[in-house]
């Protein structure tokens, strides 16, 4: 962008007007294109409208040009913020409306999904899929604490803090009731906390082992064996019914077999599910008695 410039002078010899053939001699005139003519005539005829007030920009004015526009220099102003653009930096926009490097520079900058005000250079911003937001109007949809660069959790439209996310959204743990914000485990339809499903004894963690469980107790294998588990009358082992060899239990007054242990004391027949005859606390078929 330039001034324009035209050459202005004053007649001393006879020459008149080129458009109104009034006497040039003494007055102030304008040559343009190899053509002399009066101020008046100058901006009736030949004079470039300003774009921005639509007047012509007279022979005493400053003009500025740019791709064909012209301007007054009083009239070449930021669209925005009305800084004088003169000898500073601009871009011509839509409209042929011209912007200071500042406004342009705000303009086109990305919108804050929160205050919806532009985010520009220098200022700290969240991004979100292909969303953006001032570090300070990222905040919680629930209690709108600022979540800034914290962590957070994003449901639908809505974002969380991990406070809120755990009291609103996470399961509860059937034991201690808090919320569960990672890994767990379910038994019975019911989620835990890795750490609170424990066996009642010995207090390790049961997740992926073995364990059974007694009136809404849990015990690992060895646990059950050696407080819970009742002891084989024949092997004196630990009956535990899951764990390993044999699933069935043969209980008489009080005491308990292994299926596989519960057999006749004199020829070892297996005696589960069958008839059989107890003499003097000796478990018998019912055919060896006959023989003592």
């Amino acid at each position: 962008v330039g001034p324009g410039s035209y050459t202005v002078g004053t007649m001393s010899e006879r020459f008149d007007c080129h458009y109104c053939r009034d006497p040039l001699h003494g007055k102030k005139y304008v040559q343009k294109e190899g053509r002399h003519c009066c101020v008046k005539c100058f901006e009736k005829f030949c004079a470039n409208t300003c774009i921005e007030c639509k007047k012509p920009i007279g022979a005493d004015s400053k003009e500025l040009h740019f791709k064909n526009r012209y301007w007054h220099d009083s009239c070449f102003r930021c669209f925005k913020c009305y800084t004088s653009l003169v000898n500073e930096p601009f871009m011509l926009r839509e409209n042929n409306k011209v912007w200071c490097s500042n406004c342009t520079a705000t303009e086109d900058a990305p919108r804050c999904k929160g205050c919806f005000k532009p985010i520009i250079a220098g200022d700290q911003n969240v991004e979100y899929k292909k969303m953006v937001w001032h570090k300070d109007c990222f905040t919680c949809s629930q209690c709108k604490q600022v979540i800034g660069s914290g962590s957070f959790f994003p449901k639908g439209d809505d974002f969380y803090c991990v406070s809120c996310h755990e009291h609103k959204f996470a399961k509860t743990c059937a034991k201690c009731k808090n919320p569960i914000t990672s890994g767990g485990l379910t038994y019975q339809e019911q989620p835990w906390h890795s750490e609170c499903f424990i066996c009642s004894n010995c207090k390790k963690q049961l997740g992926g082992k073995r364990f059974t469980a007694v009136e809404d107790q849990f015990y690992c294998v060895e646990c059950y064996k050696e407080c819970v588990a009742k002891k084989c009358a024949g092997c004196k082992n630990p009956i535990t019914a899951g764990f390993g060899r044999g699933t069935s239990v043969v209980n008489y007054e009080d005491e308990s077999w292994h299926d596989y242990c519960f057999k006749c004391t004199k020829c070892a027949r297996g005696l589960a599910n069958k008839r059989f005859v107890c003499h003097n606390g000796k478990i018998y078929c019912a055919e060896c008695p006959k023989r003592l």
